[in-house]
């Protein structure tokens, strides 16, 4: 991979079908039989926590190969109030172009972007043998809980980068999940029947049956 093979710019409304596209191939039976990424990133558009200035897609020889989007949520801090954060994705790259780098080139490229805008954190539901190699860290390490997780629950899943060194010192409480990222079986099924068929598969390591 050379720096010249591809681009990374904003989305724009004509890239919307194709980005969802290209999110359906990339998360198709990964996590569940068919996926649900694809919906989940056409309703978030238009959700006010939405930042459009953070919405990127990556390009190569005119067709797209990547994407990641953010947006605004919050810690209720157990000392009262809340503290501004970001939570990040659906963030793909097309299923061909996988372990090639060029996943994490496009999320260190959002990453700046976001802390130039001033975003203090970043914290969501990833690997950490990926995103780790991006900066993040166990959102534990932070004093951060998952909303909902049972105490002792196994929270390796939950994620943290700081953008602004200190961001989170001293501050401990609950993540909460933009109430976007909720979408039912139904509006999903709806959504995908718009798509060319594709066959879903019960496979080992999906998380959702």
């Amino acid at each position: 991979m050379k720096q010249s093979d591809f681009t990374i710019r904003r989305e724009t409304e004509a890239d919307h079908r194709a980005v969802e596209n290209l999110i359906r191939e990339s998360f198709w039976n990964v996590y569940r039989p068919g996926c649900s990424e694809h919906y989940v990133i056409h309703r978030l558009r238009d959700d006010p926590a939405f930042v459009p200035e953070l919405d990127f897609v990556m390009e190569q020889d005119g067709r797209l190969i990547g994407q990641n989007m953010f947006m605004k949520t919050v810690i209720d801090a157990d000392g009262g109030g809340t503290v501004d954060i970001l939570t990040m994705g659906p963030i793909c790259i097309a299923p061909k172009l996988k372990r090639k780098g060029y996943g994490k080139v496009l999320l260190d490229y959002s990453l700046e972007k976001a802390a130039a805008l001033g975003y203090g954190a970043v914290l969501f539901e990833g690997n950490i043998a990926f995103y780790g190699k991006s900066g993040f860290t166990y959102a534990r390490h932070f004093g951060i809980r998952y909303h909902d997780l049972p105490e002792g629950a196994d929270d390796s899943f939950f994620l943290c980068r700081e953008l602004i060194p200190g961001y989170l010192n001293g501050i401990t409480g609950v993540y909460q999940t933009p109430a976007g990222y909720y979408v039912s079986d139904e509006e999903v099924e709806a959504f995908d029947r718009t798509f060319p068929q594709k066959e879903k598969k019960k496979l080992p390591g999906q998380i959702f049956g």
